[in-house]
Protein backbone atom coordinates (compact mmCIF):
# COMPACT_ATOMS: atom_id res chain seq x y z
CA UNK A 1 0.00 0.00 0.00
CA UNK A 2 1.76 3.21 -1.17
CA UNK A 3 1.92 6.39 0.92
CA UNK A 4 0.45 9.53 -0.61
CA UNK A 5 2.22 12.88 -0.18
CA UNK A 6 0.95 16.41 -0.87
CA UNK A 7 2.35 19.61 -2.29
CA UNK A 8 3.01 22.06 0.58
CA UNK A 9 0.05 24.31 -0.18
CA UNK A 10 -0.36 25.02 3.55
CA UNK A 11 1.64 24.39 6.74
CA UNK A 12 -0.68 21.48 7.58
CA UNK A 13 -0.13 19.86 4.19
CA UNK A 14 3.66 20.25 4.22
CA UNK A 15 4.49 17.15 6.30
CA UNK A 16 1.20 15.26 6.02
CA UNK A 17 1.12 11.80 4.44
CA UNK A 18 -1.89 9.50 4.04
CA UNK A 19 -2.57 5.99 2.79
CA UNK A 20 -3.76 5.95 -0.81
CA UNK A 21 -6.45 3.33 0.03
CA UNK A 22 -5.82 1.52 -3.24
CA UNK A 23 -6.39 -1.79 -1.45
CA UNK A 24 -9.93 -0.84 -0.37
CA UNK A 25 -12.61 -2.39 -2.59
CA UNK A 26 -15.81 -1.48 -0.70
CA UNK A 27 -16.78 1.91 0.72
CA UNK A 28 -19.61 1.10 3.12
CA UNK A 29 -19.56 -1.56 5.87
CA UNK A 30 -21.90 -4.55 6.01
CA UNK A 31 -24.99 -3.36 7.90
CA UNK A 32 -25.54 -6.64 9.73
CA UNK A 33 -21.99 -6.57 11.12
CA UNK A 34 -21.82 -3.08 12.69
CA UNK A 35 -22.97 -1.54 15.96
CA UNK A 36 -22.86 2.07 17.10
CA UNK A 37 -19.83 3.03 19.19
CA UNK A 38 -20.67 5.02 22.31
CA UNK A 39 -18.25 7.85 23.06
CA UNK A 40 -16.97 7.78 26.65
CA UNK A 41 -14.30 10.49 26.26
CA UNK A 42 -11.94 8.66 28.62
CA UNK A 43 -14.52 8.18 31.38
CA UNK A 44 -15.49 4.97 33.15
CA UNK A 45 -19.01 3.74 33.90
CA UNK A 46 -19.20 6.09 36.91
CA UNK A 47 -18.40 9.13 34.78
CA UNK A 48 -14.94 9.57 36.29
CA UNK A 49 -12.14 10.60 33.94
CA UNK A 50 -9.68 7.69 33.93
CA UNK A 51 -7.83 8.29 30.64
CA UNK A 52 -6.76 11.83 29.83
CA UNK A 53 -6.59 13.46 26.40
CA UNK A 54 -9.60 11.58 24.98
CA UNK A 55 -12.74 13.05 23.46
CA UNK A 56 -14.33 14.39 20.30
CA UNK A 57 -13.36 12.87 16.99
CA UNK A 58 -15.37 11.51 14.12
CA UNK A 59 -18.39 9.34 14.77
CA UNK A 60 -17.63 5.64 14.30
CA UNK A 61 -19.31 2.28 14.01
CA UNK A 62 -17.80 -0.84 15.53
CA UNK A 63 -17.26 -3.67 13.05
CA UNK A 64 -17.92 -7.08 14.60
CA UNK A 65 -14.71 -8.96 13.83
CA UNK A 66 -14.34 -12.73 14.10
CA UNK A 67 -11.21 -13.33 16.19
CA UNK A 68 -12.12 -16.93 17.07
CA UNK A 69 -12.23 -18.29 13.50
CA UNK A 70 -14.24 -21.24 14.83
CA UNK A 71 -16.21 -22.04 11.65
CA UNK A 72 -14.17 -25.13 10.85
CA UNK A 73 -14.25 -26.92 7.52
CA UNK A 74 -16.47 -24.36 5.77
CA UNK A 75 -14.64 -22.55 2.94
CA UNK A 76 -15.07 -18.80 2.71
CA UNK A 77 -14.51 -16.48 -0.24
CA UNK A 78 -13.05 -12.99 0.26
CA UNK A 79 -15.75 -10.66 -1.01
CA UNK A 80 -14.19 -7.28 -0.17
CA UNK A 81 -11.34 -5.49 1.59
CA UNK A 82 -12.63 -2.67 3.83
CA UNK A 83 -11.34 0.19 5.95
CA UNK A 84 -11.88 0.03 9.72
CA UNK A 85 -11.63 3.32 11.68
CA UNK A 86 -11.13 1.44 14.95
CA UNK A 87 -7.83 -0.30 14.10
CA UNK A 88 -4.72 0.11 11.97
CA UNK A 89 -5.35 -3.08 9.98
CA UNK A 90 -7.79 -3.58 7.13
CA UNK A 91 -10.80 -5.92 7.27
CA UNK A 92 -11.69 -8.70 4.87
CA UNK A 93 -15.37 -9.52 4.38
CA UNK A 94 -15.87 -13.28 4.05
CA UNK A 95 -18.81 -14.99 2.37
CA UNK A 96 -18.99 -18.57 3.67
CA UNK A 97 -20.30 -21.41 1.55
CA UNK A 98 -23.35 -21.75 3.84
CA UNK A 99 -24.32 -18.10 3.30
CA UNK A 100 -22.95 -16.56 6.52
CA UNK A 101 -20.90 -13.34 6.38
CA UNK A 102 -18.08 -12.45 8.77
CA UNK A 103 -15.27 -9.92 9.10
CA UNK A 104 -11.67 -10.93 9.77
CA UNK A 105 -8.56 -8.75 10.00
CA UNK A 106 -6.88 -8.85 6.61
CA UNK A 107 -3.40 -10.39 6.24
CA UNK A 108 -0.83 -9.31 3.69
CA UNK A 109 -1.36 -10.57 0.12
CA UNK A 110 -4.98 -11.68 0.73
CA UNK A 111 -7.05 -10.54 -2.25
CA UNK A 112 -10.68 -10.43 -3.30
CA UNK A 113 -11.70 -13.79 -4.73
CA UNK A 114 -9.30 -15.86 -2.59
CA UNK A 115 -10.72 -18.82 -0.68
CA UNK A 116 -9.67 -19.48 2.92
CA UNK A 117 -10.72 -22.03 5.53
CA UNK A 118 -10.34 -22.67 9.26
CA UNK A 119 -9.72 -25.90 11.12
CA UNK A 120 -6.98 -28.39 12.07
CA UNK A 121 -6.88 -29.87 8.55
CA UNK A 122 -6.34 -26.55 6.77
CA UNK A 123 -3.38 -26.01 4.44
CA UNK A 124 -0.49 -23.72 5.39
CA UNK A 125 -1.80 -20.87 3.27
CA UNK A 126 -2.15 -17.13 3.93
CA UNK A 127 -5.44 -16.46 5.71
CA UNK A 128 -6.05 -20.03 6.88
CA UNK A 129 -6.53 -20.49 10.62
CA UNK A 130 -5.40 -23.62 12.48
CA UNK A 131 -3.80 -24.74 15.77
CA UNK A 132 -0.08 -24.13 16.27
CA UNK A 133 0.35 -27.89 16.70
CA UNK A 134 -0.50 -28.39 13.01
CA UNK A 135 2.01 -25.82 11.73
CA UNK A 136 5.66 -26.51 10.86
CA UNK A 137 8.41 -24.65 12.70
CA UNK A 138 9.33 -21.36 11.06
CA UNK A 139 5.77 -20.48 10.03
CA UNK A 140 4.96 -16.76 10.17
CA UNK A 141 1.61 -16.16 11.89
CA UNK A 142 -0.61 -13.42 13.24
CA UNK A 143 -3.94 -13.21 15.09
CA UNK A 144 -2.62 -15.53 17.82
CA UNK A 145 -4.65 -16.85 20.76
CA UNK A 146 -3.29 -16.80 24.31
CA UNK A 147 -5.98 -19.08 25.74
CA UNK A 148 -7.55 -21.94 23.82
CA UNK A 149 -10.91 -20.90 22.37
CA UNK A 150 -10.81 -17.33 23.74
CA UNK A 151 -10.01 -15.69 20.42
CA UNK A 152 -6.91 -13.94 19.11
CA UNK A 153 -5.17 -11.42 21.35
CA UNK A 154 -1.65 -11.05 19.89
CA UNK A 155 -0.31 -9.70 16.58
CA UNK A 156 -3.47 -7.94 15.45
CA UNK A 157 -2.03 -4.53 14.48
CA UNK A 158 -0.98 -3.54 10.97
CA UNK A 159 2.27 -5.08 9.78
CA UNK A 160 2.82 -7.30 12.83
CA UNK A 161 3.61 -11.01 12.83
CA UNK A 162 5.07 -13.73 15.05
CA UNK A 163 7.22 -16.70 14.11
CA UNK A 164 6.77 -20.24 15.35
CA UNK A 165 10.27 -21.11 16.54
CA UNK A 166 9.77 -24.59 18.00
CA UNK A 167 7.26 -27.02 19.53
CA UNK A 168 8.13 -28.63 22.84
CA UNK A 169 5.64 -30.75 24.77
CA UNK A 170 2.39 -28.88 25.43
CA UNK A 171 3.84 -25.50 24.36
CA UNK A 172 4.91 -23.70 21.22
CA UNK A 173 7.74 -21.14 21.22
CA UNK A 174 6.66 -17.92 19.51
CA UNK A 175 8.96 -15.02 18.70
CA UNK A 176 6.87 -11.86 18.97
CA UNK A 177 7.40 -8.52 17.19
CA UNK A 178 9.16 -7.16 20.30
CA UNK A 179 11.75 -9.99 19.95
CA UNK A 180 10.33 -11.63 23.09
CA UNK A 181 10.10 -15.42 22.90
CA UNK A 182 7.00 -16.69 24.65
CA UNK A 183 5.42 -20.06 25.38
CA UNK A 184 1.88 -20.48 24.06
CA UNK A 185 -0.37 -23.51 24.42
CA UNK A 186 0.17 -25.66 21.35
CA UNK A 187 -3.61 -26.01 20.85
CA UNK A 188 -4.06 -22.24 20.54
CA UNK A 189 -4.99 -21.07 17.07
CA UNK A 190 -3.22 -18.62 14.80
CA UNK A 191 -3.66 -17.37 11.25
CA UNK A 192 -0.95 -17.97 8.66
CA UNK A 193 0.82 -14.91 7.26
CA UNK A 194 1.73 -11.36 8.24
CA UNK A 195 -0.78 -8.63 9.01
CA UNK A 196 -1.49 -6.32 6.08
CA UNK A 197 -1.29 -2.52 5.75
CA UNK A 198 2.44 -2.64 6.54
CA UNK A 199 3.01 1.03 5.59
CA UNK A 200 0.78 2.26 8.40
CA UNK A 201 3.79 3.04 10.61
CA UNK A 202 5.18 5.38 7.93
CA UNK A 203 2.16 7.71 7.94
CA UNK A 204 2.81 11.22 9.32
CA UNK A 205 -0.14 12.91 11.05
CA UNK A 206 1.08 16.34 9.88
CA UNK A 207 -1.20 18.64 11.89
CA UNK A 208 -2.94 18.86 15.24
CA UNK A 209 -6.41 18.85 13.72
CA UNK A 210 -5.91 15.38 12.31
CA UNK A 211 -5.30 14.07 15.83
CA UNK A 212 -8.56 15.67 16.90
CA UNK A 213 -10.39 13.75 14.16
CA UNK A 214 -9.05 10.58 15.81
CA UNK A 215 -10.42 11.60 19.22
CA UNK A 216 -7.06 12.61 20.69
CA UNK A 217 -7.15 15.87 22.69
CA UNK A 218 -4.09 18.03 23.44
CA UNK A 219 -1.68 17.08 26.22
CA UNK A 220 -0.29 19.96 28.28
CA UNK A 221 3.29 19.80 29.59
CA UNK A 222 3.64 19.59 33.34
CA UNK A 223 6.27 22.39 33.46
CA UNK A 224 3.70 24.75 31.89
CA UNK A 225 1.24 24.19 34.79
CA UNK A 226 0.95 25.66 38.27
CA UNK A 227 2.36 23.71 41.23
CA UNK A 228 -1.14 22.80 42.39
CA UNK A 229 -1.83 21.07 39.09
CA UNK A 230 1.44 19.19 38.52
CA UNK A 231 4.65 18.40 40.48
CA UNK A 232 6.69 19.90 37.61
CA UNK A 233 4.77 23.20 37.69
CA UNK A 234 5.69 26.58 39.12
CA UNK A 235 8.86 28.64 39.11
CA UNK A 236 9.62 32.02 37.65
CA UNK A 237 9.68 31.78 33.88
CA UNK A 238 10.76 28.57 32.26
CA UNK A 239 12.19 26.23 34.86
CA UNK A 240 13.55 22.67 34.73
CA UNK A 241 12.15 19.79 36.73
CA UNK A 242 15.08 20.20 39.12
CA UNK A 243 16.37 17.54 41.46
CA UNK A 244 13.06 15.65 41.38
CA UNK A 245 12.70 12.71 39.07
CA UNK A 246 10.01 12.98 36.35
CA UNK A 247 6.53 12.42 37.78
CA UNK A 248 2.98 11.96 36.67
CA UNK A 249 0.40 14.60 37.73
CA UNK A 250 -0.27 12.45 40.81
CA UNK A 251 3.35 12.16 41.90
CA UNK A 252 4.08 8.64 40.66
CA UNK A 253 7.46 8.05 38.92
CA UNK A 254 7.48 8.39 35.12
CA UNK A 255 9.90 8.08 32.18
CA UNK A 256 11.82 4.86 32.68
CA UNK A 257 10.14 3.63 35.85
CA UNK A 258 9.17 -0.04 35.56
CA UNK A 259 5.45 -0.57 36.04
CA UNK A 260 5.32 -4.31 35.47
CA UNK A 261 4.64 -6.28 38.65
CA UNK A 262 7.61 -8.37 39.79
CA UNK A 263 5.66 -11.58 40.27
CA UNK A 264 3.16 -12.08 37.47
CA UNK A 265 1.76 -15.52 36.76
CA UNK A 266 2.43 -15.08 33.06
CA UNK A 267 6.18 -14.50 33.61
CA UNK A 268 6.80 -18.23 33.61
CA UNK A 269 5.77 -18.33 29.94
CA UNK A 270 8.46 -15.86 28.88
CA UNK A 271 11.52 -17.71 27.56
CA UNK A 272 13.46 -14.62 26.38
CA UNK A 273 12.54 -11.10 27.33
CA UNK A 274 12.45 -8.27 24.82
CA UNK A 275 15.66 -6.29 24.64
CA UNK A 276 17.74 -9.03 26.26
CA UNK A 277 20.82 -10.37 24.46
Amino acid sequence: MPIKKFKPTSPGRRQMTVADFSDITKDRPEKALIIHKKEWAGRNTHGKLTVRHKGGGHRRFIRIVDFRRDKDGVPAKVAAIEYDPNRSARLALLHYADGEKRYIICPLDLKVGDTIVSGPDSDIKVGNNLPLAKMPSGTVVHNVELSVGKGAQMCRAAGTSAQLMAKEGPFAHLRLPSSEVRLVDINCRATVGQMGNVDHENITIGKAGRSRWLGIRPGVRGVAMNPIDHPHGGGEGRSPIGLKHPMTPWGAPALGHRTRHKRLKSDRFIVKRRGSK
